[in-house]
């Protein structure tokens, strides 16, 4: 196996469009089309990494945090980064990241961190916008449902928790085919009428390409008359952080502490203590300070997060209970989610979570 096709199962889950402009997702060094002796998830790339990779013979890295995400203009030894990126190169060894696009997806880190905390029914705390494009095309009665199949089949149609979605209509499409063409139906040099339906049907933005290819393979006409245009509707399925229920209420404290426990954490930072308390919790692994307005406007009662600042504190105001859990701690299942993923797919191909903690954060 390839490691082109490890790097399509993941990019099914969380498509590299999703990453945000600042990223550095996607291959880091190697080659797609190196056959994979065994791979290692881990959360970073470190020197230590690399050489439990070679332990176990395996030539491939699958990172969450990107080892290069600065520029870098020198590749010489004596620093964090370099020193695992020339032992990575010098072994062949192929360093793979998946990033915020995994943090942007509904399947992705944010929904790992609610389902090992047991907060239910998640959905994206800031959905977003300019996600989704809109196809319009016309197409004779005989080739539609054709043509419908292979849209769909190429990833469009689907909103929310339904798919095959289209919208279609009847009408009358005109045209005269000139010299040295091949017209679906009419005569050379004369104009022709004749009915038409017309399709339209939303897809994710970055499938453009392939849905265009999947309309052109299928349709009849030699020339396929259709548009395609972005539309603002918000990505239910897209975007940062997560926000869903517990169970029942509890205090803050009783939520905290199980925080604690099931992340094997020491100690949490947090707001000042409240009377209320705790059923609706937004979450976001990594560092999620940007979205506090979002959650305070989602009536979250409590926001775990990691990499909050000092000033940020004072954000949540007297409503909501910010939690500052760390940002390694947040996104430690990360590993466990890449695996679960991998290995459905791969039940036998030899795949490992990495033992190495990587978190440089310590505490007394």
């Amino acid at each position: 196996m390839k490691h082109a096709q490890i790097f399509g199962i993941l990019e099914q889950v969380a498509p590299p469009a999703y990453q945000e402009s600042y990223d550095n997702a996607g291959i880091i060094t190697g080659s797609y089309d190196t056959e994979c002796t065994g791979a290692i998830i881990t959360l970073d790339v470190t020197e230590a990494v690399v050489q439990e990779a070679l332990s176990h013979k395996a030539n491939l890295i699958i990172a969450h945090h990107p080892l290069i995400f600065n520029p870098l203009k020198k590749i010489i030894p004596g620093n964090a980064v370099t020193n695992p990126l020339i032992e990575a190169i010098k072994h062949d060894i192929t360093i793979y990241a998946i990033h915020t696009n995994l943090d942007n997806v509904a399947t992705g880190v944010n929904h790992k961190l609610c389902s090992v905390l047991g907060i239910k029914n998640p959905e994206i705390l800031a959905p977003g916008n300019g996600k989704l494009s809109k196809l319009v095309t016309f197409v004779p009665p005989s080739h539609a449902n054709k043509v419908r199949e292979a849209l769909f089949a190429a990833g469009a149609g689907d909103i929310g928790n339904y798919d095959l979605c289209s919208f279609n209509s009847q009408g009358e499409g005109t045209f005269r085919a000139k010299k040295n063409t091949h017209p679906f139906s009419g005569k050379i040099g004369e104009m022709h009428s004749g009915p038409e339906v017309r399709i339209e049907t939303i897809f994710p933005a970055y499938l453009s390409q392939k849905i265009t290819k999947a309309l052109k393979t299928t349709h009849p006409y030699e020339e396929v008359a259709y548009d395609i245009c972005s539309i603002d509707n918000y990505h239910p399925a897209v975007g940062a952080g997560m926000i869903g229920d517990l169970d029942h209420p509890i205090s803050w404290r009783n939520f905290l502490d199980t925080v604690k426990e099931k992340l094997h954490i020491p100690c949490i930072r947090h707001t000042g203590i409240t009377d209320h308390k705790v059923k609706r919790v937004a979450v976001c692994g990594g560092a999620g300070s940007f979205l506090i307005t979002k959650a305070r406007k989602a009536n979250a009662d409590l926001f775990l997060t990691g990499d909050i600042k000092y000033h940020e504190f004072f954000d949540g105001g007297k409503q909501l209970i910010l939690a500052d859990i760390g940002h390694y701690e947040s996104e430690q299942f990360t590993k466990d989610l890449l695996f679960e993923i991998l290995n459905e797919k791969f039940p036998t191909f030899a795949l490992s979570i990495s033992k190495t903690n990587t978190n440089p954060v310590k505490y007394l």
